[in-house]
């Protein structure tokens, strides 16, 4: 698979963030694994990440991720190895987990992806099982997935503080796969055994800005460490609240906000000498699966939304009406694969990078969300790079070795293969959204 293609007006800045991040390679690498001393990072995590050759960053953090079924399965062995570790830091003892899905008993890629999940932690040694809280679900039932292969669902059960299955099967470590958008169920409140991610890291309570608010520290940790401007690789942010989009109420809030966020944005473009027309993006503050979101070039676009456009944004998953949003400063994305728009987005266990994939959308520009219908995926065929000085711990030990025995290139600051550097790159960017997460966590529990 090619790397997606750089626009080449932008090919120079790219190449400049590129050599500053590899040029200190070795000083981040030893950063992180301070920063995981302090910071417990959370079981996994994906991050969505926008590259306009003069700025790159993550865009959203997923603690619950659901795409797992689009990583390259050549590599099952790198995230099982992650997972292992995971698993026993959490729980040392642990020979069993317990996953608790998402209600979507008809999405059939959903449930290739939790089909995938389970067979990551099989790979690493534990017995898997699917306790599912759809209330649909009231024996176990086998479900057939995008490709052909079959899951499980079990209903979960609780006795005296700890949840099992029917037949008593009652792990310590109990694996959310459904972020939680129609709240936290009773069955899962209170209960004895270790739930990841925990339940306050879930859409009823977590919200993106706080997310974005920890993220600032780190990226500005991180750009003080490498000598970079932070706003190369931090976008701009506010949250609005108080909104209601059937009824209009905040609409001049909203605007307002949109206004000073361009504003901030031209000046930081002027500063830079970047021609490229300022954007920014509302969405949901709270909420997943690309829903309520729109993309905005003038404060007027969100003072008179036609009724389908406050009909998108009034609502997300589960049906929960928009009351907070967050405004983000866009960031361009000038990778194309096959002529269309791209980004990538990284995928992590613990505290390790297990591989990621290209989101695509042809029918989508470089200002726009592409997590939307139409959209594809092309999985990463090598696998993104890791630190020599990662070999310090077992698992990343274990890690290198099975990327030597796979024949994947290590990264060098001066290696020649431009496309691998790029990865660590990527790498590099998903890592500080895990990071920020793990702060987040910590000051929300």
């Amino acid at each position: 698979m090619p790397l997606p293609v750089m626009n080449a007006s932008y090919l120079p800045q790219l190449q400049a963030f590129e050599r500053q991040i590899l040029s200190n390679q070795t000083k981040i690498e030893a950063w992180f694994r301070s920063k995981w001393k302090e910071h417990k990072p959370p079981f996994y995590g994906s991050v969505d990440i926008r590259n306009a050759g003069y700025k790159m960053a993550s865009i959203d953090m997923n603690l619950f991720p659901g795409g797992f079924n689009n990583l390259n399965p050549n590599f099952i062995q790198l995230a099982s190895h992650a997972a292992l570790d995971a698993v026993e830091r959490a729980c040392p003892q642990a020979k069993s987990v317990l996953i608790v899905p998402e209600n979507h008993t008809r999405n059939t890629f959903y449930l290739q992806n939790v089909y995938a999940l389970s067979n990551i932690l099989r790979n690493a040694g534990f017995e898997v099982r699917l306790g599912s809280i759809n209330p649909e679900i009231t024996e176990p039932v086998e479900l057939e997935t995008a490709l052909g292969d079959t899951v499980t669902l079990e209903p979960l059960q609780r006795t005296r503080g700890r949840v099992h299955l029917a037949d008593g099967f009652s792990p310590c470590l109990i694996l959310l796969n459904n972020d939680l958008s129609a709240g936290v169920p009773d069955i899962l409140k209170d209960i004895s055994q270790t739930v990841l991610p925990p339940l306050h890291g879930g859409w009823t309570t977590r919200r993106k800005t706080a997310h974005f608010s920890a993220y600032n520290d780190v990226a500005a940790e991180f750009a003080a460490l490498v000598g970079m401007d932070e706003w190369q690789i931090n976008p701009y942010f506010e949250q609005i609240s108080g909104l209601n989009f059937q009824e209009r109420e905040g609409e001049d809030a909203l605007a307002d906000a949109v206004e000073r966020m361009l504003a901030k944005i031209q000046a930081k473009y002027d500063e830079k000498g970047i021609t490229d027309q300022p954007f920014v993006i509302v969405k949901a503050d709270a909420g997943t699966y690309g829903m309520g979101v729109m993309s905005v070039k003038s404060a007027d676009e969100v003072r008179g939304l036609n009724r389908k456009n406050r009909n998108k944004m009034a609502k997300i998953k589960e049906g929960l009406e928009v009351s907070e949003v967050i405004v983000q400063e866009g960031i361009y994305t000038y990778e194309t694969l096959h002529g269309a728009v791209s980004e990538p987005v990284v995928y992590m266990i613990d505290r390790f990078v297990v591989g990621g994939f290209f989101r695509v959308h042809e029918g989508r520009g470089a200002d726009e969300n592409l997590n939307a219908t139409g959209m594809s995926f092309v999985p990463l065929n090598h696998a993104i790079p890791v630190a020599e000085s990662d070999q310090n711990d077992e698992c990343g030990r274990r890690v290198f070795e099975q990327w030597q025995e796979l024949g994947v290139p290590q990264t060098k600051a001066d290696d020649p293969d431009y496309g691998c550097n790029r990865l660590y790159v990527y790498g590099v960017m998903a890592r500080l959204s895990l990071l920020a997460a793990a702060v987040e966590l910590e000051r929300t529990v």
